[in-house]
């Protein structure tokens, strides 16, 4: 499953196609076999809050939201061998490419709307 996120009442893209880890193995490997992120690439770990970068080659930005999709905290350029603290309230984590979240220029309390690009339903992260 894929979707575009975008920040709401803008045109600013935060992920052009952004995948669903939902699966046991999908959120256990997450970004671990990649070597890197495309521009415009993401991955949505739902249920989720708190994240490492173990084992991992790149840096990301790590986009933590609640049910509504609204932004409660953004780590930026989480770089290899690191781990968020928990954030209560998140109940998903949108990880993107360092520097992703200052291009988009994302903030705490921006709401985000995910479209999906295949005939999907919109849903919520929890």
């Amino acid at each position: 499953m894929s979707w575009r996120i975008r920040i709401a009442n803008t045109t600013d893209l935060l992920a052009q196609r952004a995948s669903m880890a939902r699966s046991i193995l999908s959120r256990m490997v997450g970004l671990l076999n990649r070597s890197g992120l495309a521009d415009g690439e993401g991955l949505i770990l739902p249920r989720c809050r708190a994240i490492h970068t173990w084992f991992m080659r790149f840096p990301i930005d790590a986009v933590f939201v609640d049910r509504q999709w609204q932004v409660v905290a953004v780590h930026k350029a989480l770089g290899p061998w690191r781990m968020t603290p928990c954030v209560w309230g998140a109940q998903a984590v949108i990880e993107l490419p360092a520097g992703q979240a200052d291009r988009a220029r994302l903030g705490v309390g921006a709401q985000l709307v995910l479209e999906p690009l295949e005939g999907q339903k919109i849903l919520t992260p929890g």
